[in-house]
């Protein structure tokens, strides 16, 4: 896993997903990525790639709650119950991206966090990020604890993120 005290490398992130991209192609499975507070940073990373198309689908950009409803199916009640940054939340936008996609052999990574400067709270303070990943077996989550400014926030998410679908991946 890459390691989330650091800055993020833009060679590290390379090298993960040349690995990414090799896995996916092997195992004829396509990447779709449902992202918060990343902005979609996931998918620019994935597309920056020459080849990209053989093992990218697609992107769903939800960074408000009604984004996430609409475009996901992530039920209301849910956010409401347990936040936006939440396991709850975060599973259901991974299940939501792989059905949204509508075809097999998709897997979906999503990201939900707190990247500040402001907005986080004692329970969930500034750097709390869920991520999930989805695929036919079923859904998974893991949350978060990182440091650093904004953008070294999204970045590490990115980086991360990146390397847990590859480790979810590796036999």
């Amino acid at each position: 896993m890459p390691d989330l005290q650091k800055e993020a490398d833009s060679s590290d992130l390379e090298s993960l997903l040349k690995e990414l991209s090799n896995l996916l192609i092997k195992k004829n499975l396509m990447l779709v990525t449902a992202e918060s507070c990343t902005g979609g940073l996931i998918a620019a990373s994935c597309t920056k790639l020459p080849g990209s198309s053989q093992w990218f689908d697609r992107s769903f950009v939800t960074y408000t709650n009604e984004a996430k409803n609409e475009m996901l199916g992530v039920p209301k009640e849910l956010i409401e119950q347990h936040g936006a940054v939440s396991k709850e939340v975060v599973e259901a936008m991974a299940a939501g991206a792989v059905k949204k996609a509508g075809r097999k052999n998709r897997i979906a990574i999503s990201v939900s966090g707190i990247a500040g400067p402001d907005g986080g709270t004692p329970e969930k303070p500034i750097g709390t990020v869920w991520i999930g990943y989805a695929d036919d077996k079923g859904v998974e989550s893991k949350q978060l604890h990182l440091k650093g400014s904004r953008a070294d926030i999204r970045q590490s998410t990115v980086e991360y993120s990146v390397g847990w679908v590859l480790a979810n991946l590796k036999p």
